[in-house]
């Protein structure tokens, strides 16, 4: 009887502390799958200089005049490997179009990230930030991050909304924004030719 008094009393101070946590933190909760991005708007983008895999130096405000997209990743990050497909994607429809798009690999060796560049046939160039203080800067917390400068090396975009506002930014496409009354977040997107897109 005592074993049953204790497993029940365990249960039920496992479910306070559960439904404490879920309470007193929504806003823990809420943010977990958000903060891999640092969602910034209109601010100036901070400059740095790093070398490429050849060893060749880029430095961000040498690109002004041209919209440039940076995308931070890591060789380890299985969500880095699957969103290939997209950035390659992005790269062959606005590379052509003017768009800077380089890859800033984060903490990692040359040869590591020669070989990864390699392996995917990845056709943007790839930086190498071996001592994270670019990520830093940017205030990367997750990897794939990306964010979006516009020709005056201002930040304009982000994860969320990346598509939409490169065919805004190349295509002329407006883009209206509809958001939930209770959360603020953005739920439906309608462009100007009256197509949706929930996200």
């Amino acid at each position: 009887m005592k074993l049953k008094h204790k497993v029940l009393l365990s249960g039920i101070a496992v479910a306070i502390i559960a439904a404490f946590v879920v309470l007193a933190m929504p806003g823990w909760f809420a943010q977990r799958g958000t903060e891999r991005v640092k969602e910034v708007r209109d601010d100036k983008a901070p400059d740095f200089t790093l070398k490429d895999i050849q060893g060749e130096k880029f430095t961000l405000s040498g690109q002004r005049g041209k919209p440039v997209l940076l995308v931070f990743g890591t060789t380890w990050c299985p969500s880095c490997r699957e969103e290939i497909p997209h950035l390659k994607d992005i790269y062959a429809s606005y590379a052509k179009k003017g768009l800077i798009m380089v890859n800033i690999d984060i903490q990692e060796s040359q040869d590591k990230v020669s070989r990864y560049a390699d392996n995917n046939e990845l056709p943007y160039r790839v930086l190498l930030d071996e001592n994270g203080d670019v990520a830093k800067t940017y205030g990367i917390r997750g990897v794939p991050s990306l964010i979006l400068l516009d020709k005056d090396g201002m930040i304009v975009g982000g994860q969320r909304l990346i598509d939409q506002t490169l065919a805004r930014m190349f295509e002329g496409k407006e883009f209206s924004m509809r958001t939930s009354s209770l959360s603020g977040e953005a739920i439906l997107l309608i462009d100007d030719e009256g197509r949706k897109a929930v996200i």
